[in-house]
């Protein structure tokens, strides 16, 4: 009978075994995508709204190899969709932009960001609203930050008559949001958000930006 027991025993811990290997596999297996695709990558972070449909828009850009939604900005550990809509984290719906800079300047990502939303726009974009859809510009070092204030004096003076709202802000931590998230509008053509709002909003930019475009997939 202990033979037994102790065969049983043996016999679930390697299997328990097997599972978080293979789990873990998996984990890897999807994380790998989110992370460096060539070793000329670079990553640049933006706010400006839904991340369902900011994603789109970058991911739409030649030379972006991906684009992640997230959190960042706030203050709070390990934010959740439900935990940062109440307002009280202190982040934003936040994209990571993987770039091939060899490809497209965060020159020009600057210009997508600001040339796809409104950055006048308190806290949201329409028809969202509070504090997570807030305009942000992420920066990691004093060029990058440089580039988006020179993109503002530029703007207020040409386009938005000094009322541009967009917080310039030092990039320290961002958070992948949860696995439903990414790729929501490509996965999801057919929810009413995505054909409302996030489908719209991405055809504007591809109309308005269709020199910036990746060849084929997006025209």
């Amino acid at each position: 009978m202990k033979n037994l027991k102790l065969v049983v025993t043996l016999s679930v811990s390697l299997l328990l075994i097997t599972f978080f290997c293979f789990a873990k596999k998996i984990d890897n297996q999807q994380d790998r995508k989110y992370f460096m695709q060539s070793k000329n990558t670079k990553v640049a972070y933006f706010a400006s709204g839904c991340f369902w449909c900011v994603e789109a828009i970058f991911e739409s850009v030649s030379g972006v190899e991906e684009a992640v939604s997230g959190y960042a900005g706030g203050h709070t550990l390990n934010p959740t969709y439900n935990s940062i809509g109440t307002g009280k984290t202190g982040h934003a719906e936040t994209v990571a932009v993987y770039y091939n800079p060899n490809m497209v300047s965060f020159k020009t990502l600057v210009k997508v960001f600001f040339g796809s939303h409104n950055p006048t726009t308190v806290n949201g974009q329409h028809p969202d609203y509070g504090t997570q859809y807030r305009s942000i510009a992420f920066y990691s070092n004093e060029t990058e930050k440089q580039i988006i204030e020179k993109a503002i004096k530029l703007l207020n003076k040409t386009v938005y008559d000094d009322n541009i709202v967009t917080e310039v802000t030092k990039y320290t931590k961002f958070y992948k949001a949860e696995e439903y998230h990414q790729d929501f509008e490509q996965r999801n053509p057919n929810q009413g958000y995505v054909k409302a709002v996030s489908t719209p909003r991405l055809n504007r930019f591809k109309q308005k930006f269709s020199q910036l475009l990746k060849k084929g997939k997006f025209h």
